[in-house]
């Protein structure tokens, strides 16, 4: 008997986005302890373009379909899976660790030495059926649209350990957050504003200023037209800031430790400007300063994610949305700095 076809994106080798192949693959069986979601909708994030591109050092496990973030509904569950019905509306948290762990069992899964993410590790959501974990799964309310289901999981995660676990931010507190129009920065602001603190954003652009204001943030800056250092001087009282989220890296980050007041976190999870660059650490030691790492966050933040995402607390963004056959058009539209929050392929589709 033959088998089932699906269609799905395929990174043989890495390139331009003409390393993004649409293929008939076999849809995949699901086993033990594992569920195959039928797709809906599937969400890019700059991690989709680094599996496309490849990242110098680091091997991904080509060929491999990318897509981390997606919604949909249960197609069918392995064996030992109870309590998901077929059908069941659902998104996918993106980070997983196989074998247990005291970082596993701790709730602390991005912190294990085997964890993985869908579409960076194995197999991801930018196809019409995938398999995952059972314990990754998130029952979506049905009044919650799928599309943006798939919209919040690894950034608001990501932003969430950033601002609340990392930072332990306070609501007396000011809070910088670069990039105002990317995924992450679009959760951090909500979510620092969800704890009570005053928010300041910079983007490239007054209409991304504008559209950060209107996401939240009190406060903005263009970093093309304006002195944006000068600016949060001016904000701060010439106090400092007590919090700086950076995913930025070089152009930003050297700078971001003289704005720091005493005592204040600068978080970073990302070098999209560079990774090699020059710090002072006087600041850091003579004002106490902490600077922090961040990599996703647990699948017991993900669940708390989720329950303030679902009762409209926080508020996913979605950009532009695109056919799955125009997966390259969808890349071109993130590579283009463009996009204020999530671009969506359309896979399966509907509420």
């Amino acid at each position: 008997m033959s088998r089932r076809l699906m269609r799905a994106v395929r990174v043989h080798a890495h390139g331009g986005t003409e390393a993004l192949q649409l293929e008939d693959l076999a849809v995949p069986e699901p086993g033990p302890g594992e569920v195959r979601v039928r797709v809906a909708w599937s969400a890019l994030n700059h991690l989709d373009v680094w599996v496309r591109k490849g990242v110098p050092g680091h091997k991904f496990p080509l060929p491999l379909t990318p897509g981390c973030d997606f919604s949909g509904s249960v197609d069918a569950c392995g064996a030992g899976v109870t309590g998901w019905p077929e059908g069941a509306r659902v998104c996918v948290a993106p980070g997983f660790a196989t074998q247990q762990s005291a970082e596993a069992a701790s709730g602390d899964h991005q912190l294990a030495r085997d964890y993985g993410i869908y579409g960076e590790t194995c197999d991801g959501g930018n196809a019409e059926y995938a398999v995952v974990r059972a314990e990754n799964l998130i029952a979506v309310p049905e009044a919650f649209p799928l599309d943006l289901a798939a919209a919040f999981p690894l950034t608001f995660l990501t932003a969430w350990h950033m601002v609340v676990e990392r930072c332990a931010t306070q609501p007396w507190e000011k809070v910088l957050v670069h990039a105002a129009g990317s995924g992450v920065s679009v959760a951090a602001v909500q979510i620092a504003k969800l704890l009570g603190a005053d928010v300041m954003v910079t983007a490239g652009s007054d209409e991304k200023v504008a559209k950060g204001l209107a996401n939240g943030a009190d406060h903005g800056v263009n970093y093309r037209t304006d002195d944006w250092v000068k600016s949060v001087k001016e904000w701060s009282g010439k106090r400092g800031v007590d919090v700086i989220v950076d995913h930025v890296g070089r152009d930003t980050l050297p700078q971001g430790v003289w704005l720091l007041a005493k005592g204040g976190r600068l978080v970073t999870c990302g070098v999209t400007s560079g990774a090699q660059m020059e710090l002072n650490f006087a600041p850091i030691f003579f004002k106490s300063l902490s600077v922090l790492g961040s990599t996703m966050g647990g699948l017991g933040e993900m669940k708390r994610v989720a329950e303030l995402v679902f009762a409209g607390k926080l508020n996913p963004l979605v950009d532009s949305r695109f056919p799955l056959a125009e997966v390259a058009a969808a890349h071109d539209k993130l590579g283009s700095r463009e996009a204020f929050g999530k671009v969506l392929l359309e896979i399966g589709g509907g509420r």
